[in-house]
């Protein structure tokens, strides 16, 4: 083993995330080291779609400019279908963003790393941690193996753990297990095509039938991201399993096999099944889960690469001006963890009502068919991705009353109160799971002994 390096924090993994949490602690004048298993640039499975809100993240990081420049065009309408239904609605505007964005991985987090290397943080490449170091019950560093082999020890007060849902950050700190979770009823299945409707680059597209969902995402190089999302099934994934499900998802979309009309596959269909979204336990002594380490959420609303930007970013503004201070750290790390939840909770719970690969129901249909006719409802809806309007704001009792009323006159009046039965019943298992949340995570901590100046602020900044 080499000699032991210190450092102001530790990140472990360098995407959205990992690099975010960098850039905001490397400009704030800390000593951060991010470590990565991949080399950058690097693909990974994600869906990758950036709402108004996701776009708008990349401002106070930096990175507006380099990912701009690679190429990707500006989707400036949202268009959902759906039994017979078709919604289109612009953006509204996020911190003067009123645009999506579909970058792929290798291009968006190249570019979040040479902003991260740009603001100071160094950024190791192809290693691979395997221990946590300890001090007094407290995260004290890793040690990881280098490309020559070599395990180096690495030393700080705080370990960022941005590395996935396969955390090893979180599974050596014992979080690994979610205190809220919930299997998808969907697999997803995505590949990309060469685009051969130059009038549709301006949109991002999303259609349902039956129980299966599609998508169409201009992204950068020409391409279209299309992804499908049909019933999960309880097997294993064979050879040219993802190719079989994805094309007869497809046969079951016919929208959005019409999109693709004109339009040629390049690469092999990519597959993402057993999807869990949670909530994991996402900070304690000397530690930090931020990213899909410690809240994921299902892709079907594309969300996972805003969160993992704005909490990484305010995860490093938080913790910049208290990292050599363990009791004041905790703190501040508990209310990340907190505010987090807090805020992100609502969605994660919309998402796993679209997630369930159920037929659109009654009050879902009345909903598309008055988005169809009013612009500013259709407004409110697409608002939802941005976080910039709640699900709660969107379904007041007000309106879910004038869409039951509406669907009740158009019949099969069972079916539209079996259905408003159905919305209490998820409104009382949402209450739960907010109460859930609220006791996981405790709101003050017992308090620590101080250590003394030496012990909180070894590490040297020349």
């Amino acid at each position: 083993m080499s000699a032991v390096e210190t450092a102001d924090a530790i990140v472990v993994g360098a995407r959205c995330a990992g690099s975010a949490a960098a850039i905001a602690l490397a400009r704030a004048g800390r000593r951060v080291i991010a470590l990565d298993s991949a080399h950058f640039p690097s693909d990974t499975v994600s869906t990758h779609l950036l709402w108004p809100a996701g776009v708008a993240e990349l401002r106070p990081l930096g990175a507006a400019a380099a990912v701009e420049q690679l190429g990707a065009p500006h989707l400036t309408l949202a268009r959902a279908g759906g039994s017979g239904f078709c919604v289109t609605s612009p953006f509204s505007p996020v911190d003067g963003i009123d645009y999506a964005l579909c970058v792929r991985r290798p291009g968006l987090d190249a570019a979040l790393v040479g902003t991260a290397r740009s603001a100071g943080a160094e950024i190791r490449e192809r290693v691979k941690v395997g221990e946590l170091v300890w001090d007094s019950g407290r995260v004290s560093g890793v040690r990881y193996t280098d490309r020559a082999g070599t395990t180096i020890e690495l030393r700080a007060p705080l370990v960022i753990g941005a590395d996935g849902r396969r955390s090893t950050v979180a599974r050596l700190v014992g979080a690994d297990r979610p205190y809220l979770s919930q299997p998808s009823g969907r697999d997803c299945y995505f590949a990309y095509w060469r685009d051969g409707d130059s009038a549709q680059r301006h949109i991002a597209a999303q259609w349902r039938a039956g129980s299966d969902l599609g998508t169409a995402f201009p992204c950068d190089d020409g391409l279209v991201l299309s992804l499908v999302q049909p019933p999960a099934e309880p097997v294993q994934p064979g050879p040219g399993h993802a190719e079989t499900r994805y094309l007869a998802a497809l046969d079951r979309l016919p929208d959005l096999a019409a999109r693709l009309a004109g339009c040629t596959r390049v690469g092999r269909v990519r597959a993402a099944t057993g999807i869990v979204s949670y909530f994991r336990r996402s900070s304690g002594p000397g530690w930090a889960l931020p990213g899909d380490s410690g809240h994921f959420k299902d892709p079907v609303t594309a969300q996972g690469i805003r969160d993992a930007l704005r909490y990484g970013r305010r995860l490093g503004e938080a913790v910049a001006p208290v990292l050599h201070d363990p009791a004041v750290l905790d703190r501040v790390l508990l209310e990340w963890e907190r505010e987090r939840a807090a805020e992100c909770l609502d969605m994660y719970q919309w998402t796993n009502r679209l997630a369930r690969a159920e037929p659109m129901r009654p009050l879902e249909i009345e909903l598309y068919r008055a988005a169809q006719r009013q612009a500013a409802l259709a407004l409110a809806a697409t608002e939802i991705f941005s976080r910039t309007t709640t699900p709660k704001q969107l379904l007041s009792p007000t309106r879910v009353t004038a869409l039951t009323a509406n669907a009740m006159l158009r019949g099969a009046p069972a079916a539209v109160l079996w259905n408003l039965g159905q919305e209490l019943r998820d409104a009382a298992a949402e209450w739960l799971q907010a109460r859930t949340a609220a006791q996981a995570i405790p709101r003050h901590l017992a308090p620590t002994p101080r250590q003394s100046t030496q012990d909180r602020d070894p590490v040297s900044r020349s």
